[in-house]
C-alpha cells in the first residue's frame, strides 16, 4: 500500500498561498540569553527555571502576553562551545522607545534577581549599550523542524558577514514562515526568507531602515495595522523605521477594519484591510490541519492632511 508523505508547515503554506504579512509576534521588548550546546525542545524552559527558579517559564509567558516581554534563548551560527561568560541582552522594540543593552554574567543564577518587570517597561540601565541592530534567526529545530531546515542556512550566511549582530534564537512565533528574522530593537519581523533574501533586510538594517520584501510586520501591533502599515510604504517608498506608523484599527465587522496610518511627510491615510479564508486547506507533519487566510488591502485612500 503507497503511502503519501506530508509535508512541513512551512512548505505546505507556500503550496497553499499563504503569505506573511500581517503576522509578526506581540513582542515589545526582549530578554535573550546565551546558551550554547545543544538545544532540547524544552532549552527555554530549562534555561529560564535556572536563571530565575520554578515557575519561570509560566510567569515569562504572563509577562508576554501582558506587557509585551518575550524571553529568548540565543547562540552564535555553527558548533560552538559554551562561553566562559554567557552573554545577554536586553532591550524595546517600541517606536521611540527602543534601546538594547548587553552584559555578561557568570552563571544563570546571575540573574535570579533581575526584574523582567523593568525590561518590560523601562528604557535602559542594565548593561552596555549597544549600537547596532542584532538580527535573530530562528533555528530551534527540536521545537519545529522547518526552523532548523530554513533557518539555520540563513543564520550561517548573515553570521559570516555579520558575526558579531547574528544570533540563532529559539521560537518568536510562526514557525511555518520560516525562515524568520527579528531585527532587535528595530522591532520588525520578516518571514520567508532564504539567505539570498535575507542579505538585503541586513544591508537595510544597519542602515536603520527595512525590507518591503518578506515583511511579516511591526511586532507589538495588531495584525490589521501591520497590514496598512506595509501598503503606505509601499505606496510611499518610506522605508525608516518610524518614517511610517500605523494606529489602532477600527473594526468593521469580524473580518474587516479601518486603519489611519501616519507618515513624516505631513499626511495621513486610511487604509481598508481585511482577513478572508483562501478556500484551500492541507495536513503537515510539524502542526496537522492548516485552513489558511490571507489579507488584502481593499483601499487606500487620498493622503488627508494632518
Amino acid at each position: 500500500m503507497s503511502t503519501t508523505k506530508l509535508p512541513h508547515c512551512a512548505a505546505l503554506a507556500r503550496q497553499l498561498g499563504e503569505l506573511p504579512i500581517g503576522t509578526a509576534s506581540r513582542i515589545g521588548s526582549v530578554l535573550l540569553i546565551e546558551h550554547a550546546g545543544t538545544w532540547p525542545v524544552d532549552v527555554r524552559e530549562r534555561v529560564l527555571t535556572e536563571c530565575f527558579g520554578p515557575g519561570a517559564p509560566e510567569r515569562m509567558d504572563r509577562l508576554h502576553v501582558g506587557l509585551g516581554l518575550r524571553a529568548l534563548i540565543i547562540r552564535k551560527p555553527g558548533r560552538n562551545r559554551a562561553p566562559d561568560r554567557p552573554t545577554v541582552y536586553v532591550g524595546g522594540c517600541r517606536p521611540g522607545q527602543r534601546w538594547l543593552e548587553r552584559f555578561q554574567i557568570d552563571s544563570y543564577r546571575d540573574l535570579a534577581d533581575l526584574d523582567p518587570v523593568r525590561i518590560a517597561t523601562g528604557t535602559g540601565g542594565f548593561g552596555e549599550p549597544v549600537t547596532g541592530p542584532l538580527l535573530l534567526v530562528c533555528t530551534h529545530g527540536r521545537k519545529d523542524a522547518c526552523c532548523a531546515m530554513l533557518g539555520r542556512p540563513v543564520a550561517d550566511t548573515l553570521g559570516a558577514l555579520y558575526p558579531e549582530q547574528t544570533w540563532q534564537c529559539t521560537h518568536f512565533g510562526g514557525d511555518r514562515w520560516a525562515g524568520n528574522l527579528l531585527v532587535a530593537p528595530h522591532g520588525f519581523m520578516y518571514g520567508q526568507l532564504t539567505p539570498a533574501t535575507a542579505l538585503p533586510v541586513a544591508e537595510l538594517a544597519g542602515a536603520g531602515r527595512i525590507s518591503l520584501a518578506n515583511l511579516r510586520g511591526r511586532v507589538g501591533t495588531d495584525p490589521f495595522a501591520q497590514v496598512a502599515e506595509i501598503a503606505v510604504r509601499e505606496r510611499t517608498g518610506l522605508t525608516g523605521l518610524d518614517e511610517v506608523l500605523a494606529l489602532g484599527p477600527r473594526e468593521i465587522g469580524e473580518d474587516r477594519a479601518e486603519v489611519e496610518v501616519n507618515t513624516v511627510l505631513g499626511g495621513a491615510y486610511r487604509v481598508l484591510v481585511r482577513r478572508f479564508p483562501l478556500g484551500v486547506q492541507g495536513h503537515s507533519v510539524c502542526s496537522g490541519e492548516a485552513r489558511p487566510h490571507r489579507f488584502e488591502v481593499l483601499d487606500v485612500q487620498t493622503a488627508l492632511p494632518v
